[in-house]
């Protein structure tokens, strides 16, 4: 849980994952393992079978759900699955050459959702559409699958191969997911905490647009800005489909290949920002960087597409869960800390507008890049509050 204190007059926010005053904690902790799948013709027309068996259930039991709420009864997951198990599946004869496991998990899915829903943490549970977020979970009856390397045995599926080959994983359910025209599975799997030798000790990072990231060891992530690029083909394909008639095979050709563009901006961005946390996290103890507000920050028309297209709140997000795998301490100065405004070598503060991108101080006449000034100060802000916390333990 994130705490709040006080250093030098600044709001400082720390994560602590996997650390202790007397040593560092180990335990077993959980992540999903999700990779693309190596299909033919006919290993993903059951795929697309499954999906479409997962959303016929889901829409049947959200609607009957509301009409059951509307005529003033209490409707629950349990009560619609067994009147389903009993009454509704016998009349419909090609369920029985399916899966029977995909429904039970929907009904299982369709409970959570409510409950989300009730506690007031999500939207109410929304009817699905053939071809966006196609989906299904399996599991063996309980008892537990064994996966390694390029082929994995799937219950009822049979095998299928992978593209990358993967770790010894043990689990109890697999999901399996259509983006575009790719089938992936994802496997949520117990792992120990590997705490890594760090490199470093302290580090600064500060996010931009210019660049991704400017850390404080001189290290420069350029900005793939892989939305930017891709802006133009973007924009002919739906132009191109829009030209298309409705219900053709030629508008659901166009269709596919503006998924897949989507789908390419996305592994772009992915990628990029795994690599940089997973290797800031494994070799750096003390990370310190910006609370940012983000939906603050897109309220900047001029700079909302580049902002998003950086994807900062997921740097953010994967940077707290990594750091309890890898365990490391992450330091988040207040959003107000004059980071770019304050000269790393003196301290003296002066005005920064966006548009200058070197930092010349008027007080000591240091000259340094803006962001990497900036990087500077979080890494000290880091180290200084660090100590401080040592010391007061």
């Amino acid at each position: 849980m994130p705490k709040l204190h006080q250093y030098r007059g600044v709001n400082v926010t720390t994560y602590f994952r996997g650390w202790e005053s007397k040593g560092i904690i180990t335990g077993l902790m959980r992540r999903a393992f999700q990779t693309k799948l190596k299909l033919n013709h006919k290993q993903k027309t059951l795929m697309a079978q499954h999906a479409g068996y997962a959303r016929w259930v889901w829409n049947w039991a959200l609607r009957l759900w509301n009409e059951a709420y509307f005529a003033g009864l209490k409707p629950s997951a349990n009560k619609l699955k067994k009147f389903y198990t009993n009454d509704v599946k016998p009349l419909y004869p090609w369920m029985t050459s399916l899966s029977s496991r995909v429904y039970q998990f929907v009904f299982m899915h369709l409970g959570e959702a409510f409950s989300r829903f009730f506690q007031g943490t999500a939207q109410y549970p929304k009817f699905k559409k053939k071809g966006r977020n196609d989906s299904f979970t399996l599991d063996n009856c309980g008892k537990l699958m064994e996966f390694s390397g390029t082929r994995l045995k799937l219950p009822f599926m049979g095998w299928v191969s992978t593209y990358e080959p993967l770790p010894e994983i043990q689990t109890k359910r697999v999901t399996i997911s259509r983006v575009a025209d790719s089938w992936y599975i994802s496997v949520a799997h117990e792992f120990e905490a590997e705490h890594t030798v760090k490199s470093r000790q302290y580090l600064g990072i500060d996010v931009g647009i210019k660049v991704l990231a400017t850390c404080s060891d001189g290290t420069v992530v350029p900005n793939p800005r892989a939305f930017k690029r891709a802006k133009k083909k973007l924009a002919r394909l739906q132009r191109e489909l829009s030209r298309k008639h409705r219900g053709s095979n030629n508008r659901n050709k166009t269709k596919l290949k503006l998924a897949k563009v989507h789908q390419r901006i996305t592994n772009i961005r992915k990628d990029t920002i795994h690599k940089l946390t997973s290797w800031v996290c494994k070799n750096h103890a003390v990370i310190g960087l910006e609370d940012l507000n983000v939906s603050g920050l897109l309220k900047n028309h001029k700079l909302a597409g580049a902002i998003a297209d950086s994807a900062f709140y997921e740097i953010r997000r994967q940077l707290e869960y990594k750091s309890e795998w890898y365990g490391c301490q992450l330091v988040f100065a207040d959003r107000f800390y004059p980071s770019t405004k304050t000269c790393s070598s003196c301290g003296h503060i002066q005005e920064m507008p966006l548009k200058e991108r070197v930092f010349n101080c008027e007080a000591c006449g240091q000259v340094k890049d803006r962001d990497y000034n900036a990087s500077l100060n979080l890494e000290h802000l880091a180290e200084g509050f660090s100590v401080i916390a040592c010391v007061s333990e």
